[in-house]
């Protein structure tokens, strides 16, 4: 049996909000394609951890750091985000 953790983020863009879900390695995906396609910082995204990837506090630890990441990618895209965030956002809908 597989176990994974699935990290819930809030995301506000202007007056919307709303929740995206998505495993370590979807925030893995999309940085790779990032840092290939419009050269963002590979240490930009927090570290895969192995030891103890499922207690509590290092899930709580690692949203935040997580949280942090897309923020700092909004702020990097402050008028067009790449297409591959967007989609990871899905901006297409919520955001018209």
């Amino acid at each position: 049996i597989y176990s994974f953790q699935v990290y819930i983020i809030q995301v506000s863009v202007g007056n919307h909000q709303w929740t995206v879900k998505h495993r370590y390695s979807d925030f893995h995906d999309l940085h790779e394609k990032l840092v290939s396609e419009k050269k963002i910082d590979k240490n930009l995204l927090p570290p895969k951890k192995i030891i103890g990837k499922n207690s509590k506090s290092l899930v709580e630890k690692r949203q935040k750091e997580l949280e942090v990441y897309l923020q700092t990618l909004l702020i990097k895209f402050p008028v067009t985000a790449p297409k591959v965030l967007s989609h990871f956002l899905h901006f297409h809908l919520y955001v018209s």
